[in-house]
């Protein structure tokens, strides 16, 4: 059973930790212990091991967005479709075209702060508390987890004071919000250290990710130091030098048997496994044109072909709404992989990605190719990173994986579904799969990314952090944007303060405009993406 805390809210800043709490019949995993509780209300305060192992698995769950409302409302209409995996097919949805539906991701940011974001400060706390020091170290790297999602949409958010109780709560700055996430995951390693080959007794049988393995939470926690570090590259790269290379010096995973996956079940399922079945999504051009041109072994694995073809076809993002009609267009494009369909359509609801083995590669081949001590140089953590992804997803032989490795492939032409020849586009990059010895930093680092990138699916908003971050994969211009300050062929930066803080913590929100590096717009940069946008690459 998952348990729910009820909150008194003025701003969603103002969550109180010492509020009660009831046992909910929610939701149920396979993880999750019955609990015999009598049906009333314990205060925070009278919570024993067992009942925190609960919160914690809420933490977890709703942290990553496993409830498919606010998954839809934070990831597959924004980051979903911003990171061009995929482009949205219903007639109003307008994020496509770069508009911020404000009741979309205020929803979102309401659900986050409401019911995660309590859950994941309480086990936080309450183990600082108890001196439960194992538990104290996994808590905060969780806390890091979920926190670095919500910052790498907003910029600067409500993160010290959560919890304060106070009806006005202030905003941290992005870039100390990132300082602490460092400062919490050395501590807890330092814990994990003292702890190996241990099992958190009280957490294990509520952990979805771990089962309470130090082992593997000590490298999870490495690992994430190393993605936030790579973040910082351009806006302080001796921060992330020195971040990075004590992240892999300590331990990153190194196999996939170390990936940090989301456990699901028929009860707590992968929320894909729900909003597949509304059909409002289809295969991105930007996709079709690398997978195609590359003839990647994932494809089958990422997507189901077409219906109308029995072939592998995205479309255009930025759809006008005349031209974007599911009925008339998803038997034109791919939707999901068998993966992450539903059970009932004969889909496995594969578990949801936290951090995987093929990203960590690839974050070592940048840091090389920077001249950071990463334990190897960029091509061979590169050709890597690919060989770990592949075997992921695929059954392809040594054979066929060192031939993609290697292949002299680049990207296909893409010939529009829809409107053709008016929405054809030439190949959206001409690099290839084979590591060019011979390219400079910004091939080499296109090639990183843009591997990444493939890698990473669907983990969608860290595939649009690094397209803000670095401008790749370059991707398509939409074709229509009804956001008057973003053209066509320009990246959607960031979310705006949601209204809800408007409304209910005022001064607060008005305070943290300060603490952006201009006005609180979405063409905004946030502290992290800091790249000279003399070296980003045009959109075609």
């Amino acid at each position: 059973m998952i348990l729910k805390k009820i909150v008194h809210v003025k701003s969603v800043g103002a969550c109180l930790l010492g509020v009660f709490l009831i046992i909910g019949f929610a939701a149920c995993t396979d993880n999750f212990d019955a609990l015999n509780t009598p049906d009333d209300r314990l205060v925070a305060e009278d919570l024993d091991a067992s009942l925190l192992g609960q919160a914690f698995a809420q933490g977890q769950y709703f942290g990553t967005l496993g409830s498919p409302g606010p998954f839809q409302l934070k990831h597959s209409l924004f980051s979903d479709i911003y990171s061009q995996y995929f482009q949205t097919t219903h007639e109003a949805f307008d994020s496509d075209q770069f508009v911020e539906v404000g009741r979309w991701i205020d929803g979102a940011y309401g659900h986050l702060y409401a019911s995660p974001a309590p859950q994941v400060t309480f086990v936080e706390q309450f183990t600082a508390e108890q001196g439960m020091a194992l538990e104290n170290a996994i808590a905060k790297v969780w806390k890091v987890q979920f926190f670095h999602r919500i910052t790498d949409y907003w910029g600067p958010i409500i993160y010290s004071e959560f919890g304060s109780g106070e009806t006005s709560v202030a905003y941290d700055s992005q870039q100390d919000i990132y300082a602490n996430f460092f400062q919490l995951l050395e501590e807890a390693v330092a814990v994990f250290d003292q702890n190996r080959g241990g099992t958190s007794g009280p957490l294990a049988p509520h952990d979805l990710v771990f089962d309470g393995d130090v082992d593997k939470w000590r490298t999870f926690a490495n690992s994430l130091r190393l993605r936030l570090a790579m973040r910082a590259s351009y806006a302080d790269p001796a921060l992330a030098q020195q971040q990075a290379e004590a992240a892999v010096a300590s331990g990153v995973m190194t196999s996939n048997d170390e990936n940090a996956m989301l456990l699901t079940t028929a009860a707590s399922v992968n929320p894909y496994a729900i909003i597949t079945q509304w059909g409002e999504f289809r295969m991105s051009a930007t996709m079709e044109s690398f997978i195609q041109g590359y003839n990647d072994p994932r494809a089958p694995e990422y997507f189901t072909p077409a219906e109308a073809t029995g072939e592998f076809h995205g479309m255009r993002n930025g759809f006008p709404r005349g031209d974007k009609t599911r009925s008339g267009n998803n038997p034109r494009g791919s939707d999901m992989g068998t993966r992450w369909l539903p059970l009932a359509a004969g889909g496995q609801n594969y578990d949801i990605t936290v951090l995987r083995a093929p990203e960590v590669y690839f974050l070592r081949a940048e840091g090389a190719l920077r001249g950071w001590n990463m334990g190897g140089t960029a091509e061979e953590f590169y050709n890597e990173g690919i060989r770990m992804s592949l075997r992921e997803y695929t059954d392809a032989s040594d054979a066929e994986i060192e031939a993609y490795v290697n292949s002299p492939s680049i990207p296909a032409p893409f010939t529009s579904k829809v409107r053709s020849p008016e929405w054809d586009m030439p190949p959206v990059a001409n690099i290839p799969v084979a590591w060019d010895a011979a390219g400079d930093f910004e091939t080499n680092l296109e090639q990183i990314i843009t591997q990444k990138w493939l890698a990473l699916y669907p983990d969608s908003p860290e595939a649009w952090a690094e397209r803000r971050r670095t401008g790749y994969p370059v991707g398509y211009s939409i074709i229509l944007s009804l956001n008057p300050d973003i053209s066509e062929n320009e990246l959607f930066r960031r979310m705006t303060f949601v209204d809800r803080e408007r409304s209910d913590n005022t001064a607060a929100t008005s305070a943290a405009e300060a603490l952006l590096n201009g006005p609180d717009a979405n063409t905004t940069r946030i502290w992290w993406d800091a790249k000279p946008l003399g070296d980003f690459p045009p959109i075609p």
